[in-house]
């Protein structure tokens, strides 16, 4: 995508409430976020939204904050404000749990390393994403210049969360790493401490459990009094290691996947998973999805060393290109799409009972943001390659 192209989706989608220089400070931060993780093209645009600052929002005294335990109650001091939000009550492992003073009650858990305590306290599994809950703590930070962006489909949901950028790799079990791509999501305890949830999407379906390795080697924040600088993203960035092992469990009690299998142009719909934070679309396109060999990858990054393996593998003809999709509920309102990438689109339930879903997948950007923009009874909706309702039971 072009830079004018999303400068143009942005503005779409945040006016009249973002100016012309807050996307222009969006541009700048773009090619930073791409190293700390990939956004969607909502997300993009909340992520925009950040430029809002913290300006009236009430933090905790430290002192009092140390009274209250927090940890092993993160999904549901977040719960309600971040992209996958919704109700966390009796779901997921509580992996530690902290005292009125602050205790811990297993230290298997936190990790510390420059400073910075990094402590796992919950986590849910779907068997397609794994959302884990987390605290981030710095006697030497300042946590409460973050600045908010928006999580709601609209900017008069009024829902913000705040962001900490994270580097490195995950795995599960004996699975192949993977690069971190998106960031913790949460709430500003103090200066010292913030709370979030990370969302994990899995490469393939995972049933039982496992084991999810985190191998963090980065962590950071943007600060609010640094929007007119020419790189605000990630402008207190520390670099460490923050390698932590956390068991989870699959909970597919309330997992439903309609299957389709509908064909139509160069697209396939296969089918739809429903969960209770999530909507997944799995639809494929024409290609064949290869894995590089060490020894293709070096003769190609002989000939160009910037080379992206996503590039590797366009060049050869090998990668899948993404749709772009988008899903409305049985009352019209559009679910917030997160990243979307090959075979896979992302949506946040946020909360709704899906009972309905109405999807429509493009092989055009432009009808998807008209789409976008005008909502459920737009005339690009006639453009759709595949439009499918599906009745959730």
């Amino acid at each position: 995508m072009t830079d004018e192209k999303l400068d143009q989706i942005l503005k779409q989608a945040l006016a009249p409430e973002i100016n012309d220089r807050e996307i222009q400070v969006h541009s700048r931060r773009k090619g930073k976020m791409r190293k700390f993780g990939k956004m969607g093209k909502a997300v993009a645009a909340a992520a925009a939204a950040a430029v809002i600052g913290v300006g009236g929002l009430g933090y905790f005294d430290p002192v009092l904050a140390a009274k209250i335990p927090v940890i092993g109650k993160i999904f549901e001091k977040v719960e309600d404000d971040v992209t996958y939000s919704g109700d966390y009550t009796d779901k997921g492992t509580v992996l530690t749990n902290e005292d009125y003073e602050g205790n811990l009650d297993t230290a298997d858990y936190s990790v510390l390393d420059k400073g910075i305590t990094l402590t796992a306290s919950e986590v849910y599994c779907d068997g397609y994403s794994i959302f884990l809950t987390v605290n981030i703590a710095s006697e030497d930070a300042d946590f409460t210049h973050i600045p908010e962006h928006y999580t709601g489909m609209n900017i008069a949901d009024n829902r913000t969360a705040a962001g900490f950028y994270i580097g490195g790799t995950w795995s599960v079990d004996e699975s192949s790493p993977e690069q971190l791509e998106n960031t913790f999501e949460g709430e500003v305890i103090d200066g010292h401490t913030f709370v979030g949830m990370l969302k994990v999407n899995l490469t393939e379906k995972t049933v039982g459990g496992g084991e999810l390795n985190l191998n963090i080697s980065g962590l950071g924040y943007d600060d609010d009094r640094m929007l007119d600088g020419e790189e605000i993203s990630a402008s207190h960035w520390t670099d460490g290691s923050w390698n932590i092992t956390l068991p989870f469990k699959v909970d597919e009690t309330e997992v439903k996947t309609v299957e389709v299998g509908e064909k139509k142009g160069n697209i396939t719909l296969d089918n739809v998973v429903i969960s209770p934070y999530q909507v997944i679309v799995h639809a494929t396109t024409p290609g064949e999805q290869r894995e590089l060999t060490d020894d293709r990858r070096e003769k190609l990054l002989s000939k160009d060393p910037d080379m992206t393996d996503a590039e590797m593998l366009e060049l050869l003809g090998w990668s899948y290109e993404p749709c772009q999709t988008i899903c409305f509920d049985q009352d019209g309102e559009m679910l917030y799409s997160d990243m979307e990438i090959a075979g896979r689109a992302g949506f946040a339930v946020q909360g709704k009972e899906i009972k309905t879903l109405y999807i429509f997948i493009f092989d055009n950007l432009d009808d998807w943001a008209q789409m976008e923009r005008e909502g459920m009874d737009s005339s690009a909706a006639d453009k759709a390659v595949i439009f499918k309702e599906i009745h959730v039971e």
